[in-house]
């Protein structure tokens, strides 16, 4: 909402500030289609050289998480922390072999499918999943634990923040392709440089239509929304971290209300449930989970 909002706004100042004090549109609306054809069409080309289809693919996914939002809201921490205190309960009361079934085809786990958009998430899964497993081979150092899901965070973090580097590329290049377009301008102008005067004035100024709309839209569109889509990916990461929090307290030999104690302190305090909206969590959860 935010972002429309925002939109909206940088249309009405910058263009409401051009009309008011006495600027031409129509210069601009006659100039907008080729200069945005050239400044588009180069900045879309050079996206796709340099980004690998993946990249491409999670971009447009991007572009719609911008408007959207981070895709965990509260309800989802607490159905993360839900699954990680029965997880890590029923290890606890009935040992690693108790869980084997579970972790080895979550999608029919009797824990796993109480908590649905938790289990549509692959890489949570999988990452609760792995670690548990590691857990049953006997691994049971905390620090190489830690060490491994740290690793496999890192990998996953920066194949995640690859769209909004992409972006950010992209509105770097933006206002030096403007500069192309105006200089494309400038060539048609000085071959008709017999013309009057005021045929060259709207020629240049057509021409300088180029170098704001690379500016405009690098500075304006492009950038912030690499710059919050960023954010988002920062923000949702966290979701994952609290799995980590969890299994390594659980690790170092905390109760499972503990370790989910311990991951509440890294849900994003904009939905980080109290501890007594925890705690009703845990109890509304059935005796036969």
């Amino acid at each position: 909402m935010f972002q429309i909002i925002g939109i909206v706004l940088l249309f009405a100042t910058v263009f409401g500030s051009y009309l008011w004090s006495g600027g031409n549109m129509a210069v601009i609306m006659h100039a907008l289609p080729h200069e945005m054809m050239a400044i588009g069409g180069s900045g879309i080309a050079a996206f796709l050289v340099s980004n690998s289809m993946t990249v491409v693919k999670g971009t447009g996914g991007g572009l719609a998480k911008v408007f959207a939002g981070p895709k965990w809201k509260a309800s989802d921490y607490r159905d993360l922390l839900s699954l990680l205190f029965l997880l890590t309960k029923t290890m606890k009361s009935k040992g690693v072999i108790a869980l084997e079934s579970h972790i080895e085809n979550p999608k029919d786990s009797s824990i796993f499918s109480r908590f649905p958009k938790v289990t549509k998430d692959h890489f949570a899964v999988d990452f609760i999943c792995d670690t548990l497993r590691m857990m049953t081979m006997n691994l049971e150092d905390p620090h190489q634990v830690e060490d491994a899901m740290e690793k496999q965070l890192e990998k996953h973090h920066h194949e995640a923040l690859a769209p909004a580097g992409a972006l950010q590329a992209l509105a770097d290049a933006l206002p030096a392709l403007g500069i192309v377009a105006a200089v494309l301008g400038v060539i048609k102008t000085m071959g008709s440089i017999t013309e009057p005067p005021e045929v060259l004035g709207t020629m240049i100024g057509g021409a300088l239509v180029g170098t704001f709309l690379g500016v405009f839209l690098a500075y304006g569109l492009v950038g912030p929304f690499a710059a919050r889509l960023k954010e988002i990916i920062e923000e949702e990461g966290a979701y994952y971290r609290i799995i980590q929090s969890v299994l390594v307290a659980h690790l170092h030999g905390n109760a499972a209300q503990i370790s989910v104690e311990i991951g509440r302190g890294s849900v994003p305090s904009g939905a980080q449930p109290s501890f007594l909206e925890l705690e009703e969590a845990l109890s509304a959860i059935p005796n036969e989970a």
